[in-house]
This record gives C-alpha cells, structure tokens and sequence, in this order.
C-alpha cells in the first residue's frame, strides 16, 4: 500500500478541496524538520492523535467545536501515521450501527486534521504555481509586443514597395518617351538602360527583403501559437507531475544499479569459487604425489633394512670362515713341526706345506678386503636409512600442512557457497521489486514494419516523439485531417525492432516465473497486425523466433543453471483455442484436421470442454491434456503440433488469419534440496485473434460467426478492463470464456503484461487508434500487489491458469 501510495500520479488542481493530496515522503519531511521547534514532528503527530483519541466520547456538539479549535493548532504527520489512518478499519461489530456511526464522526475528524496539514503543505506548490503562471504572462506580452513590430515594420516595408513601384513606373515612362524621342542618342540610351537595370536590382533586393520579412511573420506567429501551446500544457502538467516522474526514475535507476552489483558480486564469487576449486585440485594432486612418495620412501627404507641384514649374516659368515682358516693354519703349522721333529721328510712336502700356507694367507688377506667392503657399504646403507628417515619426517609435515590448507579451502568454499547463495535471494528480492515499481499491468506497443503490398503514403501515419520523457516510450498516431493523437506507454517498439529487442524487455518478467510468481503475457490487436508473429515467430528461422519460444529457452537455460544451487523443476504444459466460445485442446493425440473442425463448433470429437475454478479462485480446465516436459525440443514439438491443430483462415485483411484464440500454458513446481524452499510458478503465453471489420474483412458464412465470435470475446474484454479502471464492485468476468479464464491474471494478484500490436496502414488509423485507447485504458488498471507462490498443490492432474 505505502508504495502504491508514493508512485500515485498526483491529482490535478481541479481535484475536490476536500480531496488528498499527493506529496513526496521526503518533501514532508524537510517540512515537518522546518517547522519542529521542541519535540520531533512524529511524537506532536502521535500527540495530536492521542487528543484525538481521547475525545471519543465527547457529544457532536464538543466535537465541532474542538474540530474548530484545532483548525490553529499546527499538527503534523508522517508517513506511516498517514498510512495506518488510511488503511484503519473498524472493529465495531457487524449490526452495531451507532458505534459504526461513532468509528466514522471520529474517522472523519482525524482525516479533516490531515487534509488540512496538507493543504498547508500545498501552498508552497500554489506560490511556485504563481510564479510560472506570472512568468508565462511575461512571455506571453513579449509575443505580443514581437508581433505588433513585426506588424510595424511589415507596414513600412509595404510603404517603401509602393513608392519603388511609383518610382518603377515613372521610369519606364520616361524610358518610353525617351526611346521613342531619342533613338539616335545612344549613350542617353545606355544610361538609362543602366539606370533600369539599377532599379531592378534594387526592386529584386527589396522584393527579398519582403520575402524575409514575410517568412519572419510566419515564424513569428509559429513562435507565438508554440507559446500558447506550452501555456496550454504548463497549465496541464505542472510541477508536481514532474517531481512525480523524477522520483519514479531515480527509484529505477538506484534499483538497476543495485541489481548490476549484486550481478557483479554474484560473478566475483563465482569466478573465487572456481579459482578456490581449481586450487583445491592441485593440492589434491600434490597430496596424492607425496603419498606416493612416502610409500616409496617406506618400500625404500625397508629394502635398505633388508639389505643391511644380508651384509650382516654375510659378514658373520666370512669372519668365521677367516677364523677356521686361521685355526687351520695354526695346525698346519704343528703339524709341519712335528713332521719335522719326528719324521723329518724331505724338503719337498715342506715346500709344498708352504705353498699352501701362503694360499692360505693370501685366501685370508682377500676374505679381510672383502670384510672391508662390506663394512663400506654397510655404513653408506646406515647414511641412506637416515636420509630416508628425514625425507619421511618431511614429507609428513608437508602432507599436515596441505591437509590443513584443504580444510580452510574448504571453509572458504562453504563459506563462497553461502554468500552466493544469499546473492542470488537478494537478487530475486531486487528484481520482483523492479517489476512492483513498473506496475502490475504493463503494456507494450510494437508496430509492424511495411509490407510491399500495402501501398504507398502511409510513412507519415506513425511518428515517435523524441524528447526526453517520451523517448521510446511514446507514439503518435497522425489521421487524415492533421490531427495528432499521442500516446504513452512503459515501451514502444518501432517497425526496426527485432524479436530479441522484444524478448530483452520481458526476460526478466519471464524469470519471475521460475522465482514463484503468476505471470501473463499476451498480445492484442488488429488482425494482420503481427500478433501471432510476435507470440510464435517463424519455427524455420532461429533469428525470428517469437516470445513463446524464447521464454521457453530461458526457462529450461536458467533451471539448469540453478541446478548447481539444489534447485530441481517440474514443468507441466498445456494449449488450447478458443473457437466461436468453445475450448479446444490443441495437444489432444487424436484430433482430426482443422479444416474439418471449422464446420460446426463441436467438432471435436464430439468433446466438451468447462471452465472451472478450484478452492483458490483459479481457473482450470479439466480433463485437458498435460505433457510433461524436460527439454526444449519437447516443447518445440508441442507447438509445432498446436499451430497444425489451431483454427485459421483467410481474409481480405490477411492471408493466415487466427480465428481463435489460443492459450499457452507453463506451470513451474520447483524444490531446493539444500534449502528445503518450494516454489510454485505459472506462465500464460496468449495470442488473442484480431479485432476486424466485416466491411473490409469480406468475410461470409463460417468467416462471419468466427467474426462475430471474436468481436464479441474482446468486446467482453473491454468491458471487463473499464470495470476494473473505474473500480467497479462488479466485474463481468463471466460474459465470456476468454475473460472467465483470464479472470485470474486480471483480477488477481499477477504480473500481466499486454502486447499492443499495431499497422501502420493508413488505411487502418481507425482501429490502431481503437487499440491504442483500450492499451491506455489497460495500462492504468490495477489489480493488485504480485504474491510469490510457496505453496506445494496436492498430487491432481489439474493445471489451473492462474
């Protein structure tokens, strides 16, 4: 309530003056922090209502008079005080008319204290008024002294053309005289011949003269019927309406640019989240290398012992082979004695003795350089066994370390994680804000391009305003007698416009969808206007694809990537037509030809199909056809299947013209696991049939009804458009099918959008200026704040519209 309050378009100054008047929050403000002099304007408001309350009970008479007295008392209010009395409600009870009758004496009262705040307000607004007023008048005396000079010296400047024309015709009197009299004297000839041509220079300068003087009269009375048009539209629009538009615009701006950062801030963390991953991957990787190094150290250490133990065992063996040999030797060397001392052999077995007992000894020396070696190698074994047990003590604070990185790399993710996801929240958050501010029914205009066979002279029937407030937002529509209509609307596509300039201004409408909120789209015009070429494009042509199936795209695109967050989707989609006020389902299996279908209205298989509403106030259809999709090809399928079942024909207007209207419908279930959030989202895609006129139509027989048919559905669609601009008590939703099932996205709590759509014939002013008053009439309807839907339906077949 409080925002619609303060994006109100402020009422003009031939409003009643007991009426409430519009002034921006942080006008009151400064206002209120003007005049406070001891406590703070919002506790003298409570104070002043606080009186108020306490004088319930006071008979009428006391009442006057105290509303008289107060009338001096200088009482001020704030906002939510201002609010909180508007949006007050009584708590009598139902049959209790004279505490009814109390609630509103008081009611009223409180409501006289503020408008007489804010007409005290408003006199600053009257004495800036005065001044515009004081300086229009100003300008306008200086026209009027422009012109009455102008006037003056276009006076004298037709004076000195008499007298040239006098002096003119005197000369050429002479001249007859003289060349008839003097024919011989031919210098005399010369010299007036001369003198003649001097004057015509002359009468040439001065006829230029006239010619400037008179073009400067032109734009002088232009300048002054300018002037008194700008008077016209200052006494129009006047400041407040400007301020109004500035603050709306400054709200967009400040609200775009949080949203940018927010984007930005989403892009930072993703790329961190990426760096921090892609880190997380190394190190994973260098954990991996140093397990791996440390088992081959381990397997190296180990094969080291092992070795080291063999040189051991070896080394016992090859000291006790030295030791026998040794002990061999000592008996050998007795027993050489006691050959010698008893059997005295001869010196030749002694020989031989001692050749072997220096084998011996050689056989020793080498068993000892052997000992040597081992003992060698032994100790480098000892020196590698160490360095191993340092490398592992190594690599074991190294795998501690990195084990610790990973757990804070960890945190930081988790941590990344969050914060993107909060990201994204605000970021709904500022984008379903966005859409509030732009109003709950907006309304597009887009004008189709000239066709060959349209003819020639209708360039100068649509013009677009190029100044500041107006750009690309306003149309002005040119009828044959010069008179010009202007039109403004929140966006208006010229013929240059592209389908992905159209779909850019909706996408983020269509992202609401997917956020848990009813959205409704739909196009209206003329037939051979582009309706059905802006809903459903050309399949063949990727390039000129409609709104339906890019919408599509950017659905299933941004379910995927949200899929990374623990959101999973279920869509559910249906299409029917609306044919002569009976429903059609377009995605039945078994339908037969269109072209057979068009001979009676029930032509469907001989089934019929109601409207209903369920215990929310939403309209289904049952028994309609339900597909389940879970890819775009499958959705491209569906419509190629509905455009071959849909009702068309022709026309003198138009070759292929819709003769029905048909309803798209995407309805979004999604579920966050992480979250535990449900969501709930419905998108309409409506390509209404266009308005015609049976005189230029041609149309007869089956063409006729369909005509009639059509007419008469929009027909009930303007009804029901002025009863909500008028804010009827009742509605006409029930007159027609189309508006008992738009009944929902017109009377609810949706984000609607309408396509306007626009030919720029000549020969079709008429009905574009028809469209163009009902697009107006749309755009200021209100139906209501959106709501997001968290809500999980019970498992039922049903797909309702709203």
């Amino acid at each position: 309530m409080s925002s619609r309050n303060q994006n109100r378009q402020p009422r003009s100054p031939n409003a009643k003056k007991g009426a409430l008047v519009e002034i921006p929050l942080d006008k009151r403000r400064r206002i209120g922090a003007a005049r406070a002099t001891g406590p703070t304007s919002s506790s003298r408001a409570r104070q002043a209502f606080s009186e108020v309350n306490n004088r319930q009970d006071v008979t009428s008479t006391g009442e006057t008079a105290s509303a008289d007295g107060s009338e001096n008392i200088p009482v001020e209010f704030t906002k939510e005080e201002v609010e909180t009395l508007l949006n007050e409600k009584p708590k009598t009870k139902k049959f209790d008319l004279k505490g009814k009758l109390e609630y509103l004496t008081d009611h009223n009262k409180r409501l006289r204290l503020c408008v007489k705040w804010f007409q005290r307000v408003d006199e600053g607004h009257l004495l800036e008024q005065e001044r515009l007023r004081n300086s229009l008048e100003s300008a306008e005396k200086k026209c009027t002294d422009t012109e009455f000079e102008m006037e003056k010296k276009l006076g004298e400047l037709n004076e000195v053309l008499a007298q040239l024309r006098n002096d003119n015709s005197s000369l050429q009197e002479k001249l007859a005289k003289e060349s008839a009299e003097k024919m011989d004297a031919i210098n005399c000839h010369m010299k007036e011949k001369e003198a003649r041509i001097a004057s015509e220079k002359v009468q040439g300068l001065l006829s230029e003269d006239l010619k400037k003087a008179e073009q400067e009269k032109l734009a002088a009375d232009h300048q002054i019927a300018s002037q008194k048009d700008m008077y016209k539209r200052l006494q129009e629009y006047n400041t407040s309406l400007q301020q109004y538009n500035s603050k709306l615009q400054t709200e967009l701006s400040t609200a775009n640019e949080s949203l940018k950062k927010v984007e930005k801030e989403k892009l930072a963390i993703v790329e961190n989240l990426s760096t921090l991953r892609g880190h997380y991957n190394t190190l994973q990787e260098q954990l991996t290398s140093s397990r791996a190094s440390v088992d081959e150290a381990v397997r190296l250490k180990e094969s080291l012992v092992n070795e080291v133990k063999c040189l051991r065992e070896e080394l016992h063996r090859v000291r006790e082979d030295r030791d026998r040999q040794v002990s061999e030797v000592q008996a050998l060397t007795a027993d050489l004695l006691k050959f010698r001392e008893k059997t005295g052999k001869s010196f030749m077995e002694l020989d031989n003795l001692t050749i072997k007992s220096n084998a011996l000894q050689e056989t020793c020396s080498s068993q000892l350089e052997q000992i040597r070696i081992l003992q060698h190698q032994l100790a480098a074994a000892n020196e590698k066994l160490k360095m191993a047990d340092l490398s592992t003590i190594e690599t074991k604070v190294k795998f501690d370390e990195q084990k610790r990185t990973i757990v804070e790399l960890q945190e930081r993710l988790e941590n990344a994680e969050l914060q993107l996801s909060e990201g994204e929240q605000l970021r709904k958050k500022l984008h379903n804000t966005i859409l509030e501010l732009k109003g709950n029914i907006r309304v597009f205009c887009r004008v189709r391009p000239m066709f060959s066979d349209d003819g020639s002279g209708t360039e100068a029937v649509i013009s677009y305003p190029t100044s500041t407030e107006t750009l690309g937002r306003g149309i002005e529509l040119l009828q044959s007698g010069g008179q010009k209509y202007p039109f403004t609307f929140d966006k208006v596509f010229s013929h240059e416009a592209s389908q992905q300039d159209v779909f850019v201004e909706i996408s983020q409408l269509v992202q609401s969808a997917l956020d848990g909120y009813k959205v409704c789209i739909f196009a209206y015009g003329q037939t051979g206007s582009g309706k059905t070429y802006t809903m459903l494009g050309k399949p063949d042509a990727p390039k000129q694809k409609g709104l339906i199936p890019r919408s599509l795209e950017q659905i299933f695109q941004t379910s995927q990537v949200l899929s990374a967050q623990g959101w999973k989707y279920k869509l559910q989609a249906s299409m029917l037509e609306i044919y002569n006020e009976t429903i059609r389902d377009l995605l039945l299996p078994n339908r037969s030809n269109p072209s057979d279908m068009m001979r009676g209205e029930s032509g469907v298989s001989g089934k019929q199909y109601t409207i209903k509403h369920d215990a929310n106030g939403n309209a289904y259809v049952p028994d309609l056809t339900i597909v389940d999709v879970c890819s775009i090809q499958e959705i491209t399928l569906l419509l190629e299947q509905a455009a071959q079942s849909r009702s068309v024909g022709k026309t003198l207007m138009n070759e292929q013209s819709s003769r029905s209207h048909s309803v798209f419908t995407l309805r979004i279930s999604g579920v966050n696991e992480n979250t535990e959030q449900q969501v709930q989202g419905v998108l309409n895609l409506i390509d209404l049939a266009g308005s015609e006129r049976l005189s230029r139509s041609g149309a007869t027989g089956d063409r006729l009804k369909e005509t009639q048919a059509i007419n008469k559905s929009l027909s009930c669609l303007s009804d029901v458009i002025f009863a909500l601009a008028k804010r009827e008590d009742h509605v006409p939703f029930r007159n027609s099918k189309l508006t008992t099932l738009l009944q929902p996205c017109l009377g609810g709590d949706s984000k609607t959008l309408m396509f306007v759509n626009i030919s720029p014939e000549s020969s079709s002013v008429g009905e574009s200026l028809c469209s163009l008053r009902f697009a107006a009439r749309v755009n200021a309807c209100e139906i209501g704040v959106p709501r997001r839907h968290t809500a999980i339906r019970s498992a039922d077949s049903r797909l309702s519209y709203g």
